[in-house]
This record gives structure tokens, C-alpha cells and sequence, in this order.
């Protein structure tokens, strides 16, 4: 090993340090190259006795995702929702975290601190969440969608169910043990996606599970429309029932 410390025309200034025959001498040898590098130059003496060496590297206390946590905060502001959720902190933390990755709300603070965000605490999170359940949280954001996909009175929109299913034995009001085209008898619940001829997501319901399916659709159609399906308007690749 040697330590260059000049190269200048063809000239160079090189002082040899050893030779290294395993990793651990090796290892030996960056330490005192390290310290010959260093050597002459004056440190302050902030009492940290259990620092890294003298020209050794530092240590990495923390890391932020920032590239990928602007870009998402980015595409969350030119939707539209940071308007519709008035600007609620708490909100977007628990959206982005999800889209880095799928967890529950607990674990979505764990996606957080990986990503370098400072976030929440999980009580705030469950003192916010009787806000996100109200129907006019909801309608905000189905509006900032339609916004953003300019939805007018001529647009296609696509609408579809399906159904989801709990490993529990009671139900609670909404998750009911009933009918479905599999004839299943767990506790289920029926979500509907409304998006436009794109598939961009616009609205999403969720129906009781103690239902049949054409009843579901009724439900659905009400929820979307406010009233029957419009003539004329045909489901790409889905049945007509669908929509």
C-alpha cells in the first residue's frame, strides 16, 4: 500500500507503507495511512472520547428518502388533495406511506421513520380517524378526483364490485355473513370502484355483506348517479350490468 501525495508532470511523491498478505493486515494498513493522511492537523476536543478514529468514517444516524418523498407529495398536491383534506398533515403521511408501502396504520409510522419523515404519533392518528370515516371527508376527495380527470355530464365512468371477506366468526353491522356469487358464509362486505374510461379511480363505496349482488348494484348505482344509469353508455370489456 502507498500513499500518493502529488502528482505533478510525470513527477509524484509516494510513500510506501506496507504490504498486506490478508484482509486483516489490510485493514491495518488503510488505519495507518488513514493516520499518516491526518497527521499535523488539529482536532477539536469536544469531549467525544467514543467517536470514530481520526480520519475514520462517520457514522450514519439517519437517512431520507427526500427524492421520492417530494415527488410523491408533488403528485398528492396536483391531485388536488391537500385541498380537499384542508391541508391535514396526518392525512397525507398515512396516503404517501401507503403508496411506498402497503401497511396498516401502525406499521405505516414503521414506513415513515424509513423514509427519514418525521412522523405522527399513532394516537393522533386514531383521534383523526373518526374524521376520514365521514361521508362529506370522502365526497372532498371524490371531488378532487373528478376535478382532475375533468368528469362532465358526458363522460364515460366504469363501475364495478367486488367482495371481501373477514376471518371472524360475529359480525359487526357492516361485515354480515350472507349471500354472494361464491356462496360463502363468512363475514363479508361488498367495495364498488367508480373510475372513468381511463381507470382512474374516482369514488370508492363500501356496501353491507349480507346482501345479494343485484341489490349491491342497485345500492351502488344510487350511491354514483343519484338515480338509474344513464342510456347509451356502454362498459368496455365489463358487463353492462356493472356499471
Amino acid at each position: 500500500m502507498q500513499i500518493v501525495y502529488s502528482s505533478r508532470r510525470g513527477s509524484r511523491e509516494i510513500e510506501h507503507i506496507g504490504s498486506a498478505h490478508d484482509d486483516a493486515e489490510l485493514e491495518t494498513l488503510k488505519a495507518v495511512a488513514r493516520q499518516r493522511l491526518a497527521a499535523g492537523q488539529q482536532e477539536l476536543d469536544l469531549g467525544l472520547d467514543d467517536g470514530p478514529a481520526a480520519g475514520g468514517p462517520l457514522e450514519i444516524v439517519s437517512s431520507r428518502m427526500e427524492h421520492l418523498w417530494d415527488a410523491l407529495s408533488r403528485a398528492y398536491q396536483a391531485l388536488g388533495f391537500a385541498a380537499a383534506a384542508g391541508g391535514d398533515e396526518v392525512f397525507r403521511q398515512l396516503v404517501l406511506a401507503r403508496v411506498i408501502e402497503p401497511a396498516s396504520k401502525h406499521d405505516s409510522l414503521r414506513v415513515l421513520a424509513e423514509a427519514g419523515i418525521d412522523a405522527v404519533s399513532y394516537a393522533t392518528v386514531k383521534r383523526r380517524l373518526p374524521d376520514y370515516a365521514m361521508p362529506q371527508w370522502r365526497q372532498a376527495l371524490a371531488g378532487a378526483c373528478a376535478a382532475h380527470t375533468r368528469l362532465g355530464p358526458a363522460s364515460l365512468v366504469l363501475y364495478d364490485v367486488s367482495t371481501l371477506y373477514f376471518e371472524t366468526d360475529a359480525g359487526d353491522g357492516l361485515g354480515e355473513a350472507g349471500f354472494s356469487k361464491e356462496r360463502r358464509l363468512d363475514p363479508q362486505i361488498t367495495i364498488g370502484l367508480l373510475t372513468d374510461s381511463c381507470g382512474f379511480p374516482l369514488m370508492v363505496t363500501a356496501l353491507e355483506g349480507n346482501k345479494a349482488k343485484d341489490p349491491h348494484h342497485a345500492a351502488g348505482g344510487r350511491m354514483v348517479y343519484g338515480g338509474p344509469r344513464p342510456a347509451g353508455r356502454h362498459d368496455r370489456g365489463r358487463r353492462r350490468d356493472d356499471l
